[in-house]
């Protein structure tokens, strides 16, 4: 009997010692020789030479490192920064990242460079750079950040835990024909015409195309908050236009024909990812969110999540259902209960 009692405090010893569970002092202690807050410019090889990277790291997890993956192409962290205060209160380690391209990156003009196979590559050299690896690396994209995360985990799964995809189709064409067919009759016919004849023309530098989108499909299906977040505003504002424009078009509202994404579809390829995945859909997103929920049911081992008040950015306008929902489900798969 004291021989048992004696292993089991034994057993309770080394089970304390190994608990990996960060205190405050080492959650925020990077080890760093100067302290920078955490910014590192990780460096990117690419086919046409180096370039570096900026990324930001929030706290010291080795259980959970979360890379977060912003849209446009070629916007920027910034209209991230809402998940710096949901993140820190659980105590996940994540990292802020622009891509190359973007406003706090390099910034390289030679266009061979905008793929998402060379886009992959790179997330793959700042998966190396900041120590994840299947044991604690989860991804987070939204819009072209979900079309980076599909395609990393087509290629790279292996060294991912979890994977989240916030509001983005797994086909280009699909999420075209939903801007076509489903949004645009929702406006007003005159000023869909207008639109139209103004992209007719490529007319795009017209003044009157914004003045057109902004209350009548950004401010519905983009960030329905009354006043945009100053996150969100800097991201905008930052936006590299060459980039965002060769692969996306000039807008939201849809994507152009001749943009290097307009024929992107990996929606037959969703059955190959087989780990653990949450899709989130949003009721007013200019993704639909039915489509969304199909795509949680085609990867091996997917979950759905619904906004029903948020749009393309429901991480702001529905951020009471968008982020326990996150939360929940990055929790459930670092406990094994996904």
């Amino acid at each position: 009997m004291r021989l048992i009692i004696i292993s089991f405090i034994v057993f309770l010893l080394t089970s304390c010692k190994q608990n990996t569970t960060p205190t405050l002092p080492d959650y925020f202690n990077y080890g760093d020789s100067i302290e920078s807050a955490g910014v590192k410019m990780i460096p990117i090889q690419t086919p046409v030479g180096e370039f570096k990277v900026w990324t930001k790291r929030f706290g010291k997890n080795p259980k959970i490192k979360i890379l977060l993956l912003h849209g446009g192409p070629a916007m920027t962290h910034e209209y991230m920064e809402c998940f710096e205060t949901f993140f820190q209160r659980e105590g996940f380690e994540f990292y802020e990242y622009d891509q190359l391209g973007s406003y706090y990156s390099d910034q390289p003009t030679d266009s061979s460079l905008w793929t998402t196979e060379r886009f992959v590559e790179e997330v793959e050299q700042v998966r190396k750079a900041i120590g994840a690896d299947s044991t604690n690396f989860y991804i987070i994209g939204n819009s072209w950040g979900g079309i980076l995360g599909m395609e990393y985990a087509l290629k790279y799964q292996q060294h991912l835990k979890g994977l989240v995809i916030a509001n983005m189709m797994a086909s280009i064409p699909e999420y075209a024909k939903y801007a076509d067919e489903v949004l645009a009759k929702q406006m007003p016919a005159d000023v869909v015409a207008e639109i139209k004849a103004i992209e007719a023309n490529k007319d795009y530098s017209n003044p009157r195309y914004f003045e057109l989108l902004l209350p009548h499909f950004y401010a519905e299906h983009i960030c329905r908050l009354k006043d945009w977040p100053d996150g969100f505003n800097r991201s905008v504002k930052h936006v590299n236009n060459d980039i965002y424009v060769l692969m996306q078009g000039p807008s939201e509202f849809g994507v152009s024909p001749e943009a290097t994404l307009a024929n992107w579809d990996i929606k037959n390829r969703l059955k190959e990812i087989y780990v653990p995945t949450l899709m989130v859909g949003a009721k007013f997103d200019t993704m639909d969110p039915n489509a969304m929920e199909e795509q949680s049911k085609m990867v091996q081992h997917g979950r759905y999540l619904y906004c029903p008040n948020g749009s393309h950015l429901a991480m702001w306008d529905d951020q009471k259902v968008f982020m326990p929902g996150v939360i929940k489900f990055i929790k459930d798969v670092d406990t094994g209960s996904f």
